[in-house]
């Protein structure tokens, strides 16, 4: 993004909105399948692959000359719009496949989702002597690969159950169980931090490189490694929630990102070059290790005809308060409390402590 931004002369706040433009359209996207119930009424596998090719397509646009400011935020969007037919799909399939053994399944699939979102770093890293649409391509082929193997390997689960009719108001009915609300309200406080760490990240090391002149770092590679390493988190949390519990494993979970919150104006400014990186892959474990375990609460306690449907709506709002802390952190991040800021993401993992806590008949 931050050779795009060169090319196309763009200034360095509007990163963040491009940021925000997937977030918007993901928003969007979740919004109008849940209302159409989608993922309920229509072949999961079926949605997934359409919205893979689809989306593949749509990102391929970024690369194309002449392409203004306001059409690239318009294609950011519509490339969000359509992964509200990957990411809440994936797990109704997930959901649709294990009725014993969700969390680790969940936990599979959401490392694979950290996985994914860190690779394109990854591609940056080894294409740093090349254009920056080569990561456009590369991400584009991989998606619709995806999306094929999705429709060639993985028919719909023995479990679904089918919501044959249109129902607008359908999403809501699951709000209405406290179980369910507490479930949701404790994603919510995960989501708060989690995308505004992964966005951030990069400007972290950077702004440690700034500071400290003589050192070396590739920032890509070592970002790659810090989400990434939250792959590995995912599937370690979904395999102890078999044994300890997935509700006791997210509350860990969250509590230990949300003290990394609190740790990071301690860190970020003053740690040497081997307290930093781990320092980075501990949160960077911690932010999402939670993730497949929310996800693993709010299928089990949402009614079974609108899981799929729950699943999105959720993801909507979670997607939706994404925004708010990514574009917070930008507002009013400066030179004087780049160290400082990021401690406001600990709000979130509190509030969602209190929300999953709160209620102590959550099934998980």
């Amino acid at each position: 993004m931050a050779d795009m931004a060169k090319q196309l002369h763009l200034e360095p706040a509007y990163l963040a909105y491009l940021t925000s433009a997937v977030q918007s359209g993901f928003i969007a996207g979740t919004l109008i399948f849940a209302v159409l119930s989608v993922a309920d009424r229509f072949s999961p596998s079926r949605v997934f692959f359409t919205c893979a090719i689809i989306a593949a397509a749509i990102n391929l646009a970024i690369s194309f000359d002449g392409l203004t400011t306001s059409l690239l935020i318009s294609v950011r969007f519509l490339t969000g719009f359509f992964l509200a037919g990957i990411y809440p799909v994936g797990m109704k399939i997930a959901s649709d496949h294990y009725q014993q053994g969700l969390g680790k399944s969940l936990g599979f699939l959401v490392g694979a989702l950290v996985l994914g979102t860190a690779f394109p770093h990854l591609l940056k890293s080894l294409t740093a002597n090349l254009p920056w649409r080569y990561v456009i391509f590369s991400t584009s082929v991989l998606a619709a690969l995806g999306g094929v193997a999705m429709i060639l390997f993985v028919p719909d689960g023995p479990y679904r159950k089918a919501g044959q009719k249109l129902n607008l108001g359908g999403f809501i009915k699951s709000f209405r169980d406290s179980k369910f609300r507490s479930a949701a309200f404790g994603y919510f406080g995960h989501m708060w931090e989690l995308y505004a760490f992964w966005v951030f990240v990069p400007v972290m090391l950077a702004a440690y490189k700034n500071n400290h002149p003589g050192i070396s770092l590739n920032i890509p590679f070592l970002s790659f490694l810090v989400i990434a390493s939250g792959s590995f988190a995912c599937v370690l949390s979904g395999l102890l929630s078999q044994k300890f519990g997935v509700k006791r494993m997210a509350a860990v979970a969250l509590a230990l990102s949300c003290l990394c919150c609190l740790l990071s104006p301690l860190i970020l400014g003053n740690a040497s070059m081997v307290v930093l990186p781990v320092f980075l892959f501990i949160w960077g474990m911690a932010v999402i290790a939670d993730s497949p375990l929310f996800s693993t609460m709010v299928a089990q306690n949402a009614p079974q005809e609108w899981r799929g449907t729950s699943l999105t709506i959720v993801n909507c709002i979670g997607f939706a308060i994404t925004i708010v802390s990514i574009q917070l952190i930008n507002a009013i991040r400066t030179a004087g409390n780049e160290n400082n800021i990021y401690a406001l993401l600990a709000v979130g993992p509190m509030l969602g402590l209190a929300a999953l806590l709160s209620n102590k008949k959550v099934r998980a």
